[in-house]
């Protein structure tokens, strides 16, 4: 009964490949050790230290009778490609290679997709990824030049992007390489990525741009189409349209009819990605209704799936994300850093006041929630209260997460949420910076007794790395946080995170998009507590601040 079944290939044995007429004087050659002494052993040497400083030279990896003539290693040259993450991977470089760039050391994103389908909420999220990894990113927005260039107003209104009007074709074209030949010129500059933001909706547009950048051996290229099949959010989509620089001071009603009728002439000749694409290997993701449904086709090179792997990651849902820094704990009341030390009588006053404010708050959105969605539905009046107080109570107990780091000041700041109403967990990422040898001093301790450690930090403060056992950088943290970003993104639930000083910046740095400059200096003081609210448009915040003679907090 079993006579069909399929067998599996079998690893060839070094006696098999006399079958595949494999020279039989190559295979102990491969087979032999290759010995340090051997290798040098023909060689006359000038003078006696000569045979010692060549032996202590690194062996090639390739043996000399392997090796490419020189006209071919030209084009085989070893490249530093793959892993590369700024300030915590160093890759060692030659006199030769450091003439040579990188492989993959660049990447330019093309955006394709109709207007009003959610491009500049993608790049404008990426972007703010991409930098917040200290990758340097920017967007190149089409439209942004097409609005300044000598093309009259009057004739950027629906016609300028009718597919049949040659000659407004003709002057989009050369809108879109002059956009891209700033972009390349801004990478050779010292540019990471950089984000083509445009419709690009035509495989003779992408094929203009592609053909270009294949002239620059050191970018590669990865298209991002965004797909949007969701006609309600299509609508308000439209309506923020109005608001853009193409319609500032126009009639809404007119406004709206022209962007209309803009997108059914993009319609008309729209190619999404797809045949011609796959067929020349080209690298490309597929966004359906901002992430719900994704489509990778041939992705490589470590920038192209550090975007992938976001991308796959965020949602729309309305959701709040609370932020503060632990209560004080005696270590703050004595200046020292670093350690694991307990909270101090007003850190735990706090930490009581804490839970009673999330808990108002988390009320107030859950009404806020019930009022928007009773708006929309179409409820008789009777009920209308009745029904509004279903709906609130369904936000209330709806899924709220509390994160804390795993050290003691941490914790104990959450010991007053009740873990049956909340889903709290301790996570060693959520860890403040590791100062290394100076755990446990006072600034003015490491000043005295580290001065050079001092000035180093005090000057880069970004990349400098404590010294000692588990020493970290801000670069540090910020790779140890990432996977808490993409949570962020992903997550549907509000959720408040208690966490320390370093750690809240460089939250709060990705969330409101603070530059690498302003980060590690933005003040984040002790019993403040922030909320954000993630939007399409971007995010909103507010802050409020622990007042202890009160016992409350007041917003400013």
């Amino acid at each position: 009964m079993f006579h069909n079944r399929k067998k599996l290939p079998m690893v060839k044995v070094e006696k098999d490949l006399d079958d595949d007429k494999l020279p039989k004087r190559v295979l102990p050659v491969l087979g032999a050790p290759i010995s340090p002494i051997d290798h040098f052993e023909d060689i006359s040497y000038e003078s006696p230290g000569e045979e010692e400083s060549i032996i202590d030279q690194p062996l090639s990896a390739v043996p000399s009778w392997l090796k490419l003539n020189s006209e071919e290693s030209k084009h085989r040259a070893r490249h530093s490609i793959g892993l590369d993450v700024p300030g915590a991977v160093h890759t060692i470089m030659t006199q030769k290679l450091q003439s040579e760039k990188p492989m993959d050391s660049k990447l330019v994103v093309i955006m394709v997709g109709l207007p009003a389908r959610g491009k500049s909420y993608l790049v404008k999220k990426l972007r703010r990824y991409l930098n917040w990894l200290q990758y340097e990113t920017k967007v190149f927005n089409v439209g942004n030049l097409r609005r300044v260039c000598e093309v009259p107003a009057q004739d950027q209104s629906a016609s300028f992007f009718d597919p049949n009007n040659q000659d407004m074709k003709q002057i989009r074209d050369e809108i879109a390489l002059s956009v891209l030949e700033q972009l390349i010129d801004w990478l050779k500059q010292g540019g990471r990525v950089a984000i083509h933001d445009a419709t690009n909706s035509t495989i003779e547009r992408r094929q203009l741009l592609i053909d270009r950048l294949e002239r620059e051996p050191e970018i590669r290229v990865l298209l991002i189409e965004s797909v949007c099949t969701d006609q309600t959010m299509l609508e308000r989509n439209f309506i923020l349209k109005l608001s853009g620089p193409d319609y500032k001071n126009r009639d809404p009603v007119e406004a709206l009819a022209d962007f209309r009728s803009r997108v059914a002439n993009y319609e008309k000749a729209y190619q999404p990605i797809g045949d011609w694409e796959e067929e020349r290997d080209i690298q490309f993701c597929k966004l359906i209704n901002v992430g719900k449904k994704v489509i990778a086709y041939n992705i490589s090179g470590y920038l192209s799936g550090q975007c992938i792997f976001y991308l796959m990651n965020f949602n729309l849902e309305e959701r709040q994300i609370f932020l503060t820094r632990h209560g004080e704990s005696e270590d703050n009341v004595t200046g020292r850093i670093g350690g694991d030390a307990p909270l101090s009588e007003k850190g735990r006053k706090f930490s009581k006041a804490l839970a009673k404010f999330v808990q108002l708050q988390r009320i107030r959105f859950a009404c806020e929630l019930a009022a928007k969605e009773t708006e929309v539905e179409d409820t008789d009046d009777t009920n209308l209260a009745a029904v509004a107080l279903e709906k609130t109570a369904l936000f209330c107990n709806s899924q709220f997460t509390v994160w804390t780091s795993m050290l003691e000041r941490s914790m104990q700041t959450a010991e007053a949420f009740d873990p049956e109403d909340y889903d709290i967990k301790h996570i060693r990422f959520l860890n403040e910076i590791n100062s290394g040898i100076c755990e446990g001093m006072t600034y003015e301790e490491i000043q005295q007794t580290h001065p050079e450690e001092y000035k180093a930090r005090q000057n880069n403060k970004l990349f400098y790395r404590y010294p000692g056992m588990g020493g970290e950088s801000y670069i540090d943290v910020i790779h140890r946080l990432q996977p808490m970003i993409i949570e962020l993104e992903r997550m549907t639930q509000s959720c408040l995170i208690i966490t320390h000083r370093v750690v809240m910046r460089i939250l709060l740095g990705y969330l409101l998009d603070w530059t690498r400059e302003e980060m590690p200096h933005m003040m984040v003081p002790i019993h403040t507590v922030y909320e954000l609210r993630p939007k399409p448009y971007g995010t909103e915040l507010k802050k409020w601040q622990y007042i202890e003679e009160t016992d409350t907090f007041e917003e400013f």
